[in-house]
């Protein structure tokens, strides 16, 4: 008969090393599902109803679609130049959204296309504060005078 000692790892727990990296990995995988989550939840949020029955990408999809016919090559081209700084895997929803605001200040102001002023002030109106900074220094780098807009910036 074999002495049961004989087996190194009958009886004994996995290593020590092995348990603390199930443990790191767990975590770190927890992690990554709670900022999933996170961004799921606010993708959820936009999708619920308002007050007038649609929601917030409802309202998107419609500004969009009322205010496609006015869009030039001119005006896109410039929209695309101002979202570079937004990660690609982002970008064409970013720009969905930047181009609702666009079209619904070109669409309510009654305009027979959206012009640079449009995309400025839809860009601006439609980003965090934190965006500002790409804008301004973007804004510089073409030479493109956005005085008038100096208010909305602050």
């Amino acid at each position: 008969m074999i002495p049961f000692s004989f087996f190194p790892l009958a009886g004994d727990g996995p290593p020590n090393w092995f348990m603390n990296s199930i443990a790191f990995w767990g975590m770190v995988m927890l992690g990554f599902m709670a900022i999933g989550g996170f961004f799921m939840f606010r993708k959820f949020l936009k999708v619920l109803p308002m007050n007038d029955g649609k929601s917030k990408l409802d309202w998107q999809n419609y500004w969009v679609e009322k205010s496609r016919h006015l869009w030039t090559d001119d005006s896109k081209a410039f929209l695309q130049v101002l979202v570079q700084p937004v990660p690609k895997a982002f970008r064409d929803i970013a720009a969905h959204s930047i181009a609702a605001k666009i079209g619904q200040i070109a669409v309510e102001s009654g305009a027979s296309e959206v012009t640079q002023d449009h995309v400025i002030e839809g860009y601006i109106k439609a980003t965090p504060k934190r965006d500002h900074a790409y804008l301004e220094k973007t804004l510089k780098r073409h030479q493109i005078d956005y005085s008038r807009f100096k208010h909305l910036l602050q």
